[in-house]
Formats: structure tokens, sequence, C-alpha cells
């Protein structure tokens, strides 16, 4: 399957960080995400009971990561790609977890990854 469903730019804050000042204040993050949803059902339709409802999946990750205060970028990408795989009809999920600011220098450093149902 080719489809794809995206939230791009999906801004965050939360307290994540190893460093003391970091875990002293919220810091926004930016997340950006594919998810394989086959669209034929919707499509044909024009039910939005038929989609994916991505306002559905933003309001569960902004529930989530605005709650949590893990120290890596990296545990809460996998938390957050487990969630969507496991609470929405996803079969596949790439997301892209950016940290603006963190390295002088850079707009943003964070990480990528893809996860698929078991």
């Amino acid at each position: 399957m080719t489809d794809k469903v995206f939230i791009e730019g999906l801004q965050i804050e939360t307290l994540i960080g190893i460093y003391d000042w970091e875990r002293r204040i919220r810091q926004p993050l930016v997340f950006d995400i594919e998810m394989a949803f086959d669209n034929r059902k919707p499509a044909a339709s024009d039910a939005i009971e038929d989609t994916l409802d991505y306002k559905a999946v933003s309001k569960r990750l902004i529930a989530y990561v605005s709650a949590s205060d893990f120290g890596l970028v990296e545990t809460l990408a996998e938390r957050c790609a487990a969630l969507i795989l496991e609470e929405f009809a996803v079969s596949h999920v790439r997301l892209k977890l950016s940290k603006p600011g963190a390295v002088r220098g850079a707009r943003a450093v964070g990480v990528l990854i893809e996860r698929s149902r078991a």
C-alpha cells in the first residue's frame, strides 16, 4: 500500500532532556508523521468515519507528549510511534521528532524512525 496520511509540523511543548536546566523548563518539539492507510474506502464514501482522523491522532499525541517527561527524544519517538500503531488503524508509521534550538547553529536536531505492526 502506498497511501499515506500525514501530519506536518505539529508543535508540542513538553519536559524533555537530560540536563538539569532542561528538567526545569518546557521545550517545543516538532513532529512530522506519515501513516500508511488505505484511502480508497473514504475516497469512495466521502465519510469521515471511514478516514484516518488526523485531528484525533494529533489530539492524542498532544495529550500524551504534553504529559510526558522523558530524558531522550529517542524514547519519546518510540513511544509515540507505538501509540499510533496501537490506537489507530495504521500498518506503518514514519515519525520525525525535531528538537529546535538544541544545538547552536542548527535549526533543529532529532530522530526519524519507521515502525510497522508486528
